[in-house]
């Protein structure tokens, strides 16, 4: 059940990688994306993952490392990796910030940096799929699961559970529409 829901969370934020990028690709043709949208894709980045996704990851982790401490030493440090992600964030957030401020920045630039963040996340969830996951699926026992659910905090997603927080309903709205909208596209 937590990888299910790990990956679930990984396909989650995919979906609004996806939609970043398409507000991008509108800032990239010297159109104005939906700056709402954005903002809110980058709030929850800000929130979300730091204060549940990753903690989850990391009791995962530290569980692995002492079951198999050589597989875990194949997956690297994901506490780095997250404290990476999170600065790329903080870039990307602050190209963004300067946009809407009026400042004078390159469109190349707000470009390189949100698609350094898009690009990072994407890589980061798949190897994150791909080797730590079954890895973890495969070293952990029984008993360490039951350990890590017991010190779960559940907390709804507050963009994509049911009862999504208030601030995140019209961009919630907004961001499941271009989802459509592109999946209607592929087919």
């Amino acid at each position: 059940m937590i990888i299910e829901r790990l990956c679930q969370e990984h396909r989650n934020i995919e979906t609004l990688l996806a939609v970043l990028e398409r507000e991008l690709e509108i800032f990239d043709r010297g159109d104005r994306p939906d700056y709402d949208v954005i903002r809110t894709i980058i709030n929850y980045f800000e929130v979300y993952p730091d204060l549940y996704h990753h903690p989850l990851e990391d009791l995962v982790f530290a569980k692995f490392k002492i079951r198999d401490p050589a597989a875990a030493a194949k997956v690297g440090n994901l506490t780095l990796e997250h404290q990476k992600g999170a600065e790329r964030l903080r870039r990307a957030a602050q190209a963004v910030d300067g946009v809407l401020a009026g400042r004078e920045i390159l469109r190349q630039d707000v470009d390189t940096i949100v698609r350094d963040f898009i690009e990072h996340e994407r890589c980061h969830i798949m190897m994150e799929d791909r080797d730590f996951f079954p890895a973890a699926l495969k070293a952990l026992e029984p008993q360490d699961w039951t350990e890590i659910a017991s010190t779960l905090i559940i907390r709804k997603d507050p963009l994509f559970s049911e009862v999504a927080e208030k601030t995140f309903y019209a961009p919630r709205a907004h961001i499941l529409q271009s989802e459509q909208e592109a999946e209607a596209g592929r087919h």
